[in-house]
């Protein structure tokens, strides 16, 4: 490069100290030699990092499928066809060649899946929508080169695995998964013991060796090069190992994080970091750092706490959580969602509802034909980890479907409403039940949420006006049109949760210019209620008439001026 920011070199190279100790100069010359590779330094970012428009849809690349054709192409046609105009962000879940795990266990991070397309693929999808791709740097899969050539002894590769004595006290780690932390396997050096937190067939990387690292730098410059607006690190928090601690969200984690983050500003300052922790909420909010560390955070709590109050008809819990959710860091925001190609995760309820409560979750979707995963405790036994299911189905009314598609429309609001980027899993666009058919086959809880359609069974459904899947489609983009409209859903706006019966769940929403207001209403009951508007948000008393956004009604202001929301309805009002 001909020009060095000095300063952004010194920030980095502390970043490369604090993991790497004294090899931090030789470190610091190798990225700058990668980032010269790449061209010059970039211009800082100044376009918005978001907006009320931004809206990202959650997929696998072979969710829509055409006998003869690449799936990367068949779901680009669908998008373009039906959703131009509702998202501008699609998440290609791992597209990579794979060994299991839905993708998850990654071969070869440079290339896309042959019975997915090509990078021409890609990028002809990048050319309608921003893109968000997954960098799974936990772990690969054992079928990975990389393994392969630690199995044979070749360098580099060799290093890039953790070794570990069966016999050494790993009680403390914490376990996502009830099988065996160490898998055992046969090297030419002899048998010895990989670290493999989720599979045997997901093997665990050695974030200590600075290899490593730089494997998933070129990599990490590989997809800003195809276009990925957004890098989801997966399985973040379990990156760092140290033996003697419960190698969860160690320090040398969050300096990770704070690295890549760090080198996207000095390259790609458009790129946004999303961190994937499924845990506790303070843990989560952790990686927002001190706004330098992830742009966005997963809102894990929102779609196991939006279950319960809908489904027990009392939001207490809800507004608590809601009211209590922090200020945060400028230039950061929440990731809002209800459902994605995971299950519907439980420990972000810790600390939030009571037992007794959160069985009753638990109980309710496995009534509506949901499952249970467990994880392995400090004790021994097993603990509820997610419900596999999906979220459709786990609001659904078999006795009166018209109820449960409310109730369902009614969870989907609430997380387009919040403060944040929403962003939507394609079975919740198309109200997909649960996929039992899936599981019998392929013997794992999470497939009963990631069923593939037929392009031309898609399509009949969505044109069928009588069908659930049309009716849902139909009324959820028509939803995120509106709030694309409205400047007070900006991400950066405002977020007041009001004190309201147990029965509605309400919060103001304020743009960013403080010159438009949003009162967001929810019936989370299965009855009818009526709502005192300047009761419960005095200041309009001031006001003289609204518009009900999501039905076009409009209605006079006064100390007695009340609206009636049906059964699980969604308002969303302007005073005027």
């Amino acid at each position: 490069m001909k020009y060095v920011d000095q300063n952004r070199a010194e920030k980095v190279r502390q970043r490369l100290y604090r993991l790497y100790e004294e090899r931090a100069d030789r470190l610091l010359d190798r990225l700058l030699a990668m980032i010269g590779q790449y061209g010059t330094e970039s211009s800082p970012k100044t376009a918005p990092r978001w907006s009320q428009e931004d809206l990202i849809l959650i997929t696998y690349a072979d969710m829509v499928l055409r006998e003869g054709e690449p799936p990367l192409r068949t779901l680009r046609r669908f998008l373009t066809d039906r959703l131009r105009d509702v998202i501008n962000t699609v998440h290609i879940l791992p597209f990579c060649p794979w060994s299991s795990d839905d993708g998850f266990a990654v071969i070869d991070y440079r290339e896309v899946a042959p019975e997915y397309g090509t990078w021409k693929h890609v990028d002809e999808l990048g050319e309608d929508f921003h893109l968000m791709f997954d960098m799974v740097l936990n772990h690969c899969s054992a079928e990975n080169p990389w393994f392969r050539d630690f199995l044979t002894g070749i360098a580099p590769a060799r290093h890039y695995f953790h070794e570990v004595d069966p016999e050494r006290d790993l009680s403390q780690v914490v376990r996502p998964r009830p099988w065996p932390l160490l898998t055992k396997t046969r090297t030419r050096g002899g048998e010895t013991y990989v670290w493999t937190t989720f599979s045997a067939d997901q093997v665990d990387l050695n974030w200590q060796n600075p290899d490593v690292l730089f494997e998933f730098l070129d990599i990490l410059f590989l997809y800003i090069s195809h276009s990925a607006r957004i890098i989801r690190l997966d399985a973040i928090a379990f990156l760092w190992k140290e033996i003697g601690t419960n190698c969860l969200h160690l320090p040398q984690t969050h300096e990770v994080v704070k690295l890549i983050r760090d080198i996207l500003e000095w390259v790609a300052p458009e790129a946004l970091i999303l961190t994937e922790t499924n845990v506790p909420h303070e843990e989560n909010i952790s990686y927002f750092g001190d706004g330098d560390e992830a742009h966005m955070v997963y809102q894990f709590t929102l779609p196991p706490l939006l279950l319960h109050a809908l489904l027990k008809g009392d939001a207490s819990y809800l507004k608590s959580w809601a009211s209590a959710l922090p200020e945060l860091p400028k230039g950061c925001c929440f990731f809002n969602f209800t459902s994605s190609h995971d299950g519907i995760g439980l420990r972000p309820l810790e600390g939030i509802l009571p037992p007794q409560e959160f069985a009753s979750v638990i109980e309710e979707v496995s009534e509506r034909g949901g499952l249970i995963s467990t994880r392995s405790n400090a004790e021994g036994g097993q603990s509820p980890y997610e419900l596999n299911a999906s979220y459709f189905a786990s609001l659904s009314e078999s006795a009166d479907p018209a109820l449960g598609i409310d109730r369902f429309l009614c969870s989907q609001a609430v997380a387009l409403s919040l403060q944040g980027v929403p962003a939507i899993y394609f079975h919740s666009l198309t109200a997909t039940p649960n996929y039992h058919e899936g599981v019998k086959r392929t013997g794992q809880n999470r497939t009963i949420n990631r069923r593939k359609w037929q392009e031309s069974e898609l399509n009949v459904l969505l044109d069928d006006h009588t069908s659930t899947s049309a009716q849902v489609f139909q009324r959820y983009a028509q939803m995120i049109r509106c709030r694309r409209s409205c400047e007070a859903f900006h991400p950066n706006g405002g977020q007041k949760v009001l004190d309201t019966p147990d029965h509605l769940f309400g919060f103001l929403r304020t743009s960013p210019k403080r010159d438009q207001e949003v009162l967001c209403l929810f019936n989370v009951t299965s009855v009818r209620v009526r709502a005192n508007l300047t009761r419960v948000y005095p200041p309009w008393q001031e006001r003289s008439t609204y518009e009900e956004l999501l039905r076009g009604k409009k209605g006079e202001l006064g100390p007695r001026s009340s609206i009636t929301l049906n059964p699980y309805q969604a308002c969303w009002l302007v005073a005027s």
